[in-house]
């Protein structure tokens, strides 16, 4: 099995304004933000939990220092947390340069026996809240007048077919689909809207909510024997939001072997 390691960080995203949603914890989110924090960035974390959203500031900002990392809550599902969170975080650090979009909620249950109830959940945080944080952050920038970069995160699921999944499923789909037309809306300004697509990416949470079977079933089917590391999938991330991306618009870059 292949060991990853670890890269230090080289200013890809020096002078940058970010914010992230779904950044509690200690998945993607987290490690995105830890990772713009590395690259130079100054970063806005956001989350619909508090309490664990503000263990993570209080972490980062002890690394990085209390002005390079601000916490707004942030539920994606409603409009006003979100309009808020862009106007934060656009008074907290100044400008809003990139936007990270992390927020989804997955789930397992058959099409036959699936309410509605648990089909629309997934639509409007991982597809719903994606298009409302979009939308907003595409407005500031316009506003702007400085460019931008968004950001978000599809997932391999969108690609391919998986018991249980089929509101995931369409929920990244969507998102992938968001992404290359927003991109062309977001042009004319200077905009840059990309996706990346991970396959697995392990984290405690994960773990806690999957069962051991399907772990080792997903793992089975990785290129390289293994999970992601969520940095793994952080640094495609800030790849994309970095100025090393900067003709590259529209794209669903996967952070995987898989695309079927």
């Amino acid at each position: 099995m292949t060991v990853p390691r670890y890269v230090e960080g080289h200013d890809l995203l020096a002078g940058k304004n970010v914010a992230v949603t779904a950044a509690a914890g200690t998945g993607i989110g987290a490690a995105v933000a830890r990772r713009c924090l590395e690259e130079g960035a100054r970063v806005v974390v956001s989350d619909h939990h508090e309490r664990r959203l503000e263990e993570t500031r209080a972490a980062l900002a002890g690394e990085f220092g209390a002005d390079a990392v601000h916490a707004i809550v942030c539920d994606v599902t409603r409009e006003e947390h979100v309009q808020a969170l862009i106007d934060g975080a656009v008074e907290r650090l100044g400008r809003l340069d990139v936007l990270v979009n992390n927020a989804g909620l997955g789930g397992t249950a058959s099409v036959l026996e699936m309410t509605d109830e648990q089909w629309l959940r997934v639509l409007d945080v991982t597809l719903n809240g994606t298009f409302r944080c979009t939308r907003a952050a595409l407005r500031r920038m316009r506003d702007q007048g400085t460019g931008g970069v968004i950001v978000n995160n599809a997932s391999v699921i969108g690609w391919r077919a998986q018991e249980g999944q089929a509101h995931y499923a369409a929920a990244k789909a969507g998102v992938m689909a968001l992404t290359r037309c927003s991109a062309l809306d977001a042009a004319p300004y200077g905009v840059r809207v990309n996706a990346v697509a991970p396959s697995l990416a392990m984290h405690p949470f994960l773990a806690k909510v999957t069962t051991d079977d399907l772990l080792a079933e997903l793992t089975a089917r990785e290129a390289f024997g293994r999970a992601a590391e969520p940095w793994e999938v952080a640094n495609a991330m800030v790849f994309l939001a970095s100025d090393y991306a900067s003709y590259l618009t529209g794209e669903v870059l996967s952070v995987s072997s898989q695309h079927a």
